[in-house]
């Protein structure tokens, strides 16, 4: 079961920053086939491995396991930038927010 999630998860992130499972790999410093091999389930990680692919994919361990979060990099930065707002405008992205959502 966390098996399958986790190599799903590795190539939703994977595919949202649009790199190559060998560039990946690569980029890790692991042979061309590394990132395969977890997406396929015939390996996982290192806990220390595992923190890179994090870095790599600009997430925290956190974010990795937040199945409800589709695109945590971009959720992140729109936290950020919600926290800057003032009452007003908070209420007015609620109130966006809650109409693209159909609920009232």
């Amino acid at each position: 079961m966390y098996e399958d999630f986790f190599a799903k998860r590795v190539a939703e992130l994977r595919t949202q920053k649009s790199v190559s499972a060998r560039d990946m790999s690569l980029s890790l410093g692991q042979n061309r086939n590394y990132i395969n091999q977890i997406e396929n389930q015939k390996a996982l990680p290192s806990m220390q491995g595992f923190f890179f692919i994090c870095e790599y994919l600009g997430v925290t361990p956190q974010e990795f396991f937040d199945e409800g979060a589709r695109n945590p990099e971009k959720l992140r930065g729109l936290t950020e930038n919600l926290k800057r707002l003032d009452e007003t405008a908070l209420n007015n992205v609620d109130g966006i927010v809650r109409d693209i959502l159909g609920k009232k």
